[in-house]
Order: C-alpha cells, then structure tokens, then sequence
C-alpha cells in the first residue's frame, strides 16, 4: 500500500483541502458541517513519521491510555502483519481519520464497523501513539538473538510490591492527546484488530501530566499537591536529549529509546493527615512556590551543600549532580483507579520515563531511592515494565512500519 500522506487521508475520510492551513484549535471539539470538519480536522496533528517516534519528546498532553499485550501467536509472520496493520492504523488515527476508510458505517449492516465510532467528529486532540516492545517478546518468538542489548529486565528494587498481572507484557502502545476519548478511541481498535494475534495484558488510564516536557508548559503537581518534574528534560534542550533520550546503537535502536512504566501507589490518606513541614521535609520543596528548600525560585539549583534539605529528601536524593549526572526524561501521570475496598483510594503516580539504557540511568536512579527516599513511607511500587521503543517510521518509505528494525 503506498504511503499515507496527510492531504490524502484526511480526503478519504471527506475532510477535504480546507482543511489544509486551518487555524489551530485547543482541546475538544466537534465538527458539524464539512467545513467545521476540515478546520478542526487538521488542528492539533502531531506529525506520525520521522526520525524518532512521537510521543516522547512531544510537549505532554493531558490524557493518557497505555496498554500492554501479551502475543498469542509464535509466527513471526502473523506479527509483522499486525504490526504494519497497526502503523497503517495509527497514521490515520492521529490525523483524526477513521481508523480504516469509512470505517464507522461505511461497512453496511451487515459487518462489524471497522472503527468503532466513538471518535467521530472529534479533533485529532494532538494524539501520539508510541509503540515498545518488551524482553519477553524476543524470547517468545525464538528472536533471542535480536533482542537489543540494553533491553533487560528490571532488577527487584527494595519495597516493591509488584503485581505480576499488571507489569510487563511483549508490546505496549502509549496513546496520549489532550482528549481522553481520543486516546481510548485509538488503543481500543488497534486491540480489536489484534484479535488472534495478541491480546490485551493490563491497561492504564492517566490523567494530568505530572510533569512538563517543553519550555513552553508549566510545571504541573502532583496528586500530593506539589509541583513535579520542575528539572525534567526539555525537548528544547537538545543536547540533553541527545545524550540522555535517544539510544545510539546497531541493534535497531538507532534513535530509538526505552520506555520504563512504573505504577506508583501513594499513600493519600496518610499523606493527608501529615502536617505541611513533614511534607515539606520529605519532598525538599516548598509546596507553594516548588522551590527547593532554602531557596525562592522554582527552578533555583538544589544546593546539596546545604543543610535545609535533608539527606533523605525525594529532591535530593534524585537530583542529576547526586546521581553523578544521570538524567531522564518522565512523562508520568497521575491516576485514580477507586478504591482498595478498605476505604482507601487507590491513586498515584503512573510513572513514565524514557532514556537512552534504562541499566546505565533508571536502575542506579531506583536503587537511591528505593534505598533511601524519605517519600518511601508514602507510596508503594505495585505494577512495571521496561520496553524497547524502536526508532519512528520514516518519511517517504511505504514499506517501513512499527518495529521493522527490530523484527523485519
């Protein structure tokens, strides 16, 4: 199938050329007439193809959905199809496309919509997929040998509580946009079409970006209230992303990154009850201002020197010149899944980070602070999973797709 181009699928799902030079538009939207679809058709489309997948150095969008697979097939053949079907899938999809061409009634009645419609008429609310591949998928399709190098399993950190059931999985798909029901849309049918092939491992739904990833967003909080991720990377800053994000490898990594999800439990009634300057202490932040302790400004340098922030304090303890300059991009979110039963929320942090060898970066980073983190008695570590994200589909090739350097 030739390549998609952007003119022409949004012609094949009836947007037309007005759509091309539309302003932009924030958030969600509805279109109700052909020009209204084109306008917002267009606005909020983050380009699919290109040197590195999207979704990682993207500026975050406020929703996430991820969801991991387990393959049920041990054909290599059957997967790659999948695969290609899925990248195919995914273009159209964040373009704000029908996940195939008429595919909410253009199938007639006697078939099974091919998409499943509840995106329709929505803007494509800047949605990104990222797809990973995890360590088990090498070993269970006899590809032991193409696994890349630094694609290994996490080690068992002290305190986690890690449920079998909701860490790993062979694939994940990341699908962020600034509208929940978009993301879910696009998840949803790339698992309806895997049918057969793989099958749906656990899945998680975030809210509010707990940290911003471009110069031009604001630090958001946390569901403890205070300010997180105020020295994340920023994808402005390319040297930091050079060095700290994108692999540089011969193993089909080349521009790649690895994706590590944490699913963090907190603790929000304990947490709750403490007073400000425990919490303070603990963090090594103000909690009005997020400036490290002892200082005014936000983004004022931790002073490891000074005696305001504790040994133990989250702050320092993950601070780049603690850790001998490791660094890492996070792009977590905040989740809220009910309650335990035992008149508990179940909430927190559903941790996000990509880096450039999770072994050489998030390892050493979890091991200071499952060690010693004053934050420990307030959360709990409960799901995870490390994943190889391949490096993006590239421009003008219609025959590359999601993992072809990896697996074709």
């Amino acid at each position: 199938m030739p390549e998609l181009s952007r003119r022409a699928v949004l012609a094949g799902a009836g947007l037309g050329a007005v759509a091309v030079g539309a302003g932009v538009a924030v958030g969600r939207g509805t279109a109700t007439d052909p020009a209204a679809a084109g306008t917002t058709a267009v606005d909020g489309v983050v380009p699919f193809r290109g040197a590195h997948q999207a979704g990682i150095v993207t500026p975050a969008q406020d929703r996430m959905h991820m969801t991991a697979f387990d393959v049920t097939t041990t054909s290599r053949a059957d997967l790659l199809d999948l695969l290609r079907t899925w990248t195919r899938m995914a273009e159209r999809l964040t373009l704000g496309a029908e996940a195939e061409p008429g595919g909410v009634v253009g199938d007639g009645p006697y078939a099974p919509p091919s998409d499943t419609g509840e995106a329709h008429g929505l803007t494509p609310s800047h949605l990104t997929l990222t797809i990973g591949f995890g360590p088990s998928l090498f070993d269970k399709l006899g590809l032991a040998d193409r696994r890349p190098a630094a694609l290994q399993e996490l080690p068992r950190f002290p305190g986690d509580a890690l449920d079998p059931a909701r860490s790993g999985g062979d694939l994940v798909i990341q699908a962020c946009a600034d509208d929940p029901q978009v993301a879910v849309h696009a998840v949803r049918n790339l698992a309806r079409v895997a049918f057969g092939t793989a099958s749906v491992r656990w899945s998680q739904l975030g809210f509010g970006r707990t940290s911003s990833t471009s110069t031009t967003q604001a630090t958001p909080r946390n569901l403890f209230g205070f300010k997180d991720g105020t020295n994340n990377i920023k994808a402005e800053d390319t040297a930091a992303v050079e060095q700290h994000v994108w692999a540089r490898s011969a193993d089909g990594m080349d521009g790649g990154s690895y994706l590590v999800a944490r699913r963090i439990r907190m603790r929000i009634e304990p947490w709750d009850r403490s007073v400000l300057g425990e919490q303070e202490r603990v963090i090594g932040r103000s909690k009005g201002t997020g400036a490290p302790l002892g200082s005014t400004d936000e983004f004022d340098p931790v002073d490891l020197a000074s005696t305001t922030i504790d040994r133990d304090a989250h702050v320092r303890l993950a601070s780049a010149e603690a850790l001998g300059g490791i660094r890492i991009l996070r792009r977590g979110y905040n989740f809220t899944d009910g309650t335990d039963g035992f008149g508990h929320l179940d909430a927190g942090l559903f941790f996000v980070a990509f880096c450039a060898d999770p072994g050489a970066q998030f390892v050493p980073m979890q091991q200071a602070l499952a060690r010693h983190d004053a934050l420990n008695e307030y959360i709990s570590h409960v799901a995870s999973g490390v994943y190889a994200c391949p490096p993006g589909v590239a421009e003008g090739r219609d025959d590359d797709f999601w993992g072809a350097s990896l697996l074709a």
